[in-house]
């Protein structure tokens, strides 16, 4: 049986189809047969808010099974990581990756629907493996983004990347290798 992956796209028009999915296309190489990607669109991507991709998102989490993995770009991390906060364990997920995600709240940026807490880590279950990507060279998430992150998840595993830019140059190797090595480890 396959490992389940859920892919929560990032926001903007046309993201799905013409930004992220080069990123699942990249995780699927670089994870194989053995794993299975979830791709859902999410609601007015053009125009993504908190409420309605939440939901999505509760829907999805709903629909996977214990081990599960949840992968996150942009917003959708952001969306993803705050949504799985404040709804609190219902499954046993594998693990969690966030890609170029926004801090929404103090040091990061505004929002006038959603803040992330600044201990936003004490909201996740402990055993859950986070691990947070950021492209050194991405001019739409400032890097500093990662470094809130990383006080907000302080057990939250960074990844700097170096030459990298706000889509990880559409290479998620080191995502994929990440994946395997925390499925090994379960």
């Amino acid at each position: 049986m396959s490992k389940q992956v859920l892919f929560v796209q990032g926001g903007g028009e046309g993201t799905h189809d013409a930004w992220d999915n080069k990123l699942v296309e990249s995780l699927e190489r670089g994870l194989g047969a053995e794993y299975h990607i979830r791709y859902p669109t999410m609601p007015n991507e053009a125009d993504p808010r908190y409420a309605a991709w939440r939901a999505a998102i509760e829907v999805e989490l709903a629909g996977l099974e214990d081990g599960a993995l949840l992968v996150g770009h942009s917003i959708g991390a952001t969306f993803l990581i705050n949504a799985l906060a404040e709804l609190g364990p219902k499954r046993k997920f594998g693990g969690v990756f966030l890609l170029a995600a926004p801090f929404l709240g103090e040091g990061g940026w505004p929002s006038d629907e959603i803040t992330t807490r600044p201990d936003l880590g004490i909201d996740l279950p402990r055993d859950l493996p986070v691990f947070l990507y950021h492209g050194e060279i991405d001019t739409i998430v400032p890097f500093s983004h990662a470094d809130i992150y990383a006080e907000a998840i302080p057990q939250a595993h960074v990844r700097c990347l170096p030459g990298h830019d706000h889509q990880i140059n559409n290479d998620l190797t080191q995502v994929a290798d990440d994946i395997r090595r925390t499925c090994a480890g379960s």
